[in-house]
């Protein structure tokens, strides 16, 4: 393999993100086709927990990035691939998700004007769909923190000649 250069962990590609959500969406909506009649009430706050993991991570991405720029403390290597493999796993989840959060949106939308329960379960598709895109946006700020300044120098590497 010579002539080649060994890259590292790409950032997570919109296209994706895209990908999981849409194939989410769709499984979300047929299932919730199939088996509305037969789904419990769903809870109002379902989708806070995903926010709450979004502003986490976000919180930890804003900090991480200070560190590896030389604001506070140094930060091991390894801790750093740590964060970015959570980042990245989150991204996905966080699209799954938002999918299935648009699939059941998209279900009981149109009927919210004449089901009762549909109107209850549009509200909660909408805190879920927004939960979802907080969890992303922690998720992807995570990942952007584990990025170390191209002008910063690697402290392990050999000296450039």
């Amino acid at each position: 393999m010579a002539g080649q250069q060994q890259q590292g962990i790409g950032l997570t590609r919109w296209r994706d993100l895209a990908v999981v959500a849409v194939i989410a969406a769709l499984a979300g909506y047929l299932l919730v086709r199939w088996n509305y009649h037969r789904l419990p009430p769903l809870p109002r706050l379902a989708g806070l927990p995903a926010a709450v993991i979004g502003i986490g991570e976000g919180i930890a991405g804003w900090g991480l990035r200070g560190r590896i720029r030389g604001r506070g403390a140094a930060i091991a290597p390894l801790s750093v691939a740590r964060a970015l493999t959570v980042a990245k796993a989150t991204a996905l989840a966080a699209a799954a998700f938002g999918g299935l959060w648009i699939g059941l949106l998209g279900y009981v939308l149109p009927l919210s004007g004449e089901v009762v329960a549909a109107a209850g379960d549009r509200t909660t598709a909408v805190i879920g769909v927004v939960g979802a895109l907080v969890m992303l946006a922690g998720a992807l700020l995570l990942e952007r923190g584990c990025v170390r300044p191209p002008d910063q120098p690697d402290k392990d590497a050999p000296p450039q000649i």
